[in-house]
């Protein structure tokens, strides 16, 4: 147990220090008792009060018998009885519990809000029926004349689930884009929903109309008040039949009657935190208000502090003053009280001497205004308020324009954003903007890590991407041979990030390799593969240029071709005689006659027939010589030139 005194006002800490594992077994639990001072002060109020990581919620029974908590892991409830003072039953759930009601006066009728959507409804045995809603929720009210459930979430529409009927009636339609509280007036029944952009609107669940509207994001930003972010409203509590308070996401709390636009009251509580919890005390007209850093007990009318309550652990939920059934521990606490804490200053300062500077109130060191503390001072809040006011009039002007300007940028990044890719290399800018997205990727899951400057971002190669001299020839005989390489390179690159990413992610820092084929044999496979495709690439290439050698010689032998028969024109003898399409038809006529007359025919014309060429068809004449052996020879030679001519 723990006491601390905050404005005189004496909190005991029962849950402070060490407990005792619950596998351990009751000899050991006397053993630990006996040794450690800390859980020998000890104060187990209820038996297993607790849960195994965190409680999410907390509520009691309108009978004050029964306390229900909602925590994790795994998500459960368990119910405590008052009376026995020890745990009555727990259950286990399929997922976290967003919020949960407590719709009879014991435990007997349950209600959660999942995660995932799922509305779950238990009994006195255990659960009873589940359905699910259109749209994520995150809070809902029960009114109790119609039997109706409200439940607001990520959507415009307050859906309405009739318990009575069983069925869905008709949501309610909403100006916010989205709700994240939402509560029932007790005396006149008015349903409130707060939203995201920092408004309340009331609804008349008799009509199904809107009645009211408040701007509490505009209200919460007074004179001195420091806020990051649009005020959203996070926390909402009625009391009585006209006053309402409204908990903000930046850390204030505002008091309404019903009756004015205007708060009654705002306090801040100075840290920027949300607000997670709203409470009333009746009797001393206090207010219990909550973030997950400290709770705060203050005066309605008038904000004075009454006390505070700071753990060490982050809070989730505040339940509100202790019951009767606990009253005993009054004579527990006078015997175990330990050294109190010092007073926590709720309206001051914290100040550092750099700050003084800034704000030209260093001639106040020493002064009475100024109360020295640590490595700096407490100061009054209103005369830092006013100081820092005085020295920058504007800041509210340039928060708005701040504001405004976030707003934009939240807007245009919803947009389809398209990459600009250079003029020169955009396939090499586009695979290295796909590298640098997996990078950055990873190094975003590693709590050290820091993704490495891209080559686009970097002013030494951006020559590469602006010269068309520097373009890369992905035909040339060096890409091609290179390109393998370089693409396993970047697969092994993805495969070796990809791993990474599995081993920052799993919580166990070593994994035996599986049974069968090693790692080893995965690598020589990949290399196998590698050189077959450095093979079949050089097989390609040696290909296209034994093609592309063929086609050269083949051009050179046309071009030598033309040019014997261009010199061969030039020396044509007077003799010559074109022939025309005439000559053509007395040659296919020559060619159906007999052979003997055929070479009788060329006996008397003394003349040999040649072969058509590209430039055209053209006759030469001879003049042969009476010698008999030469008359025998060109016999010879015009018989084998016609047999050939005849076999074509």
């Amino acid at each position: 147990m723990q006491i601390s005194s905050v404005n005189d006002v004496k909190i005991y800490n029962l849950s402070h220090g060490k407990s005792l594992p619950e596998w351990l077994s009751d000899r050991k639990k006397r053993a630990l008792q006996n040794k450690d001072v800390d859980i020998q002060r000890r104060i187990e109020l209820i038996q297993d009060f607790e849960m195994p990581t965190v409680c999410t919620s907390i509520k009691v029974s309108r009978d004050g018998q029964f306390i229900l908590a909602a925590g994790t892991y795994k998500p459960r409830i368990r119910c405590y009885d008052t009376y026995q003072l020890s745990l009555k039953f727990e259950r286990c759930l399929d997922s976290d519990v967003v919020a949960f009601d407590i719709l009879s006066d014991d435990y007997s009728k349950l209600v959660f809000l999942h995660c995932n959507r799922y509305v779950e409804f238990h009994s006195q045995h255990g659960h009873y029926y589940k359905t699910r809603i259109p749209k994520f929720g995150r809070d809902f009210a029960y009114h109790y004349p119609s039997c109706d459930l409200y439940f607001v979430g990520a959507s415009s529409e307050i859906f309405r689930l009739n318990l009575e009927q069983g069925r869905f009636l008709n949501s309610l339609q909403t100006d916010a884009v989205e709700h994240n509280v939402c509560d029932i007036n007790p005396v006149h029944q008015l349903l409130a929903s707060g939203t995201a952009e920092g408004k309340v609107e009331c609804w008349d669940p008799r009509v199904r109309s809107r009645v009211g509207m408040l701007d509490c994001a505009l209200s919460s930003v007074t004179e001195g008040t420091e806020v990051e972010g649009l005020p959203s409203v996070s926390a909402l509590k009625f009391n009585g039949s006209l006053t309402m308070a409204v908990g903000t996401s930046t850390g204030q709390v505002l008091i309404y009657d019903l009756r004015s636009s205007r708060p009654l009251l705002v306090k801040d509580h100075y840290y920027g935190l949300p607000i997670k919890s709203v409470n009333f005390q009746d009797h001393l007209d206090l207010v219990l208000t909550a973030d997950s850093k400290i709770i705060k007990i203050w005066n309605k009318d008038t904000g004075k502090v009454f006390s505070s309550i700071e753990p060490q652990t982050n809070i989730n939920d505040a339940l509100g003053p202790a019951p009767r059934w606990c009253s005993f521990l009054d004579n527990l606490t006078e015997e175990l009280e330990e050294s109190p804490e010092s007073t926590v200053y709720d309206d001051y300062k914290f100040v550092t001497r750099k700050d003084l500077e800034n704000l030209g109130l260093s001639h106040l060191v020493g002064s009475a205004l100024l109360r020295a503390y640590m490595h700096g001072f407490f100061m009054d809040i209103r005369l830092y308020h006013k100081v820092k006011t005085m020295a920058n009039p504007f800041a509210y002007e340039e928060y708005r324009k701040d504001k405004i300007r976030q707003k934009i940028e939240e807007s245009r990044a919803q947009r389809v954003q398209i990459k600009k890719l250079p003029k020169v290399n955009k396939e090499l800018a586009l695979k290295l903007m796909e590298e640098g997205d997996d990078e950055a990727e990873l190094s975003a899951r590693k709590k050290k890590g820091k993704a490495l400057p891209s080559i686009l971002s970097d002013e030494r190669f951006q020559v590469m991407f602006e010269n068309p001299d520097y373009q890369v020839e992905e035909q040339s005989e060096e890409f091609r041979l290179l390109n393998p390489i370089v693409s396993k390179v970047g697969q092994k690159r993805r495969k070796k990030l990809r791993l990474l990413a599995k081993q920052a992610t799993d919580a166990e820092n070593e994994e035996e390799e599986p049974e069968g084929r090693g790692s080893s044999d995965e690598s020589s496979d990949d290399d196998k593969s590698w050189v077959d495709e450095v093979r079949e690439q050089r097989r390609l290439i040696y290909e296209e240029g034994r093609d592309r050698r063929r086609q050269e010689r083949k051009q050179q032998d046309r071009n030598t071709t033309l040019l014997d028969q261009d010199s061969t024109q030039n020396h044509i003898k007077a003799g010559e005689e074109f022939r025309s399409f005439g000559d053509v038809a007395r040659k296919q006529k020559l060619q159906k006659a007999s052979l003997e007359e055929r070479l009788k025919l060329e006996e008397r014309s003394g003349t040999v027939n040649v072969a058509d060429t590209a430039v055209g068809s053209k006759q030469l004449t001879f003049t042969l010589k009476k010698q008999v052996q030469c008359r025998e020879s060109l016999y010879h030679l015009q018989v084998s030139q016609l047999l050939k001519i005849s076999w074509s």
